[in-house]
C-alpha cells in the first residue's frame, strides 16, 4: 500500500534567518520612502520671515564680523590727569607689584626712588627702565601726561611732587611739550642721533647746523612754530625725524640745539 501522506521538508537555520530578513526588509523600505518624501514637501516650503525671531536670526547672520569706527583727526587730543593715566596704564603693574613695579601707596618700595627727584623719575617713565616699556606701553601718551602719572603716584607714597598743568586753549606746542625749559645742551645729543643725517649734510633742502644764512627766516616763525614743525613734520622732514618714539622733551632739546648753533635764543 502506498504511503499517501507526503514527508514535510525540514527548512534549515540559514532559510529560517532569511525569511525573518525579507520579512523585515519590506517595512524599513517603507519608512524610508516616507521620510523622503516628507522631507522633499519640506524642502519646496520657504522658511516664515515675517516672524520677529526669524528676522532677528536673519539680521545676526548677515551682521558684520567687525566695525571700524573713523576717528575725527583733527579733533584735539584731551590729556589725562596722572589718576586717570595710572588707572588705565600704571595700575595693572603698579597696583600689583608686578615684575618688581613699586606698588601704589607702598613707601617703602619708593623711598630710595623718590630720593632720585621728580625730573629723573619722568625721564624714567618716558624711556623705560628695566621691565617697564616706555611710556608704561603706551605710546601715545604725551611727555605731560607721563609727568603727571609719576606725580600721582609719588605723592601716593608721600612725596610733594607738582604735576605739570594742562596748557591752555591755543598755547604754543612747544608749551605743552615739556615741563622744563628745552635744553640745548641735551638736544645735541638727540640731534648727533636723529638729526645730523640730513640736517649735517643739508639733503633734502634740511637748513644745515649753524648755517645763519639757511636757519634766517626759520627763526624768524619762532622756537614755538619750528618745534610744532619738528613734531608734525614739513616738507621733506618726517614728523619727529622719522623717529616716532622720540620723546617730545627729547624734541624740543634737539629744536633748541639747532636753533642756538644758528645764532637763535629761546
Amino acid at each position: 500500500m502506498a504511503d499517501t501522506h507526503a514527508k514535510m521538508t525540514q527548512a534549515t537555520p540559514q532559510e529560517i534567518l532569511i525569511a525573518i530578513l525579507a520579512g523585515l526588509l519590506a517595512p524599513l523600505l517603507a519608512i524610508v520612502l516616507i521620510v523622503q518624501l516628507v522631507l522633499g514637501i519640506q524642502k519646496d516650503h520657504k522658511p516664515d520671515t515675517t516672524s520677529e525671531a526669524a528676522q532677528k536670526a536673519t539680521l545676526a547672520r548677515i551682521a558684520p564680523v567687525s566695525q571700524l569706527a573713523a576717528a575725527d583727526a583733527n579733533a584735539p587730543k584731551v590729556e589725562k590727569s596722572g589718576q586717570e593715566v595710572y588707572e588705565a596704564v600704571c595700575a595693572a603693574c603698579h597696583g600689583s607689584g608686578a615684575l618688581g613695579a613699586p606698588k601704589f601707596e607702598a613707601k617703602g618700595d619708593w623711598t630710595a626712588r623718590l630720593a632720585q627727584g621728580y625730573d629723573t623719575l619722568v625721564k624714567h617713565a618716558i624711556e623705560g627702565i628695566r621691565a617697564m616699556p616706555p611710556r608704561g606701553g603706551a605710546a601715545d601718551l604725551s611727555d605731560v601726561e607721563v609727568a603727571r602719572a609719576v606725580a600721582y603716584l609719588g605723592n601716593s607714597a608721600g612725596a610733594d611732587f607738582k604735576a605739570p598743568e594742562a596748557a591752555p586753549a591755543g598755547a604754543p606746542a612747544a608749551a605743552a611739550a615739556s615741563a622744563a625749559k628745552p635744553d640745548p645742551a641735551k638736544g645735541k645729543a638727540v640731534y648727533d642721533a636723529n638729526c645730523v643725517a640730513c640736517h649735517g649734510t643739508g639733503v633734502a633742502g634740511a637748513p644745515k647746523l649753524g648755517d645763519k644764512a639757511a636757519w634766517g627766516t626759520r627763526l624768524d616763525q619762532g622756537f614755538d612754530t619750528l618745534y610744532s614743525h619738528a613734531l608734525n613734520g614739513i616738507r621733506g622732514m618726517p614728523a619727529k625725524g622719522g623717529n616716532a618714539s622720540l620723546s617730545e622733551g627729547d624734541l624740543a632739546n634737539a629744536v633748541a640745539y639747532l636753533v642756538t648753533e644758528a645764532g637763535g635764543k629761546l
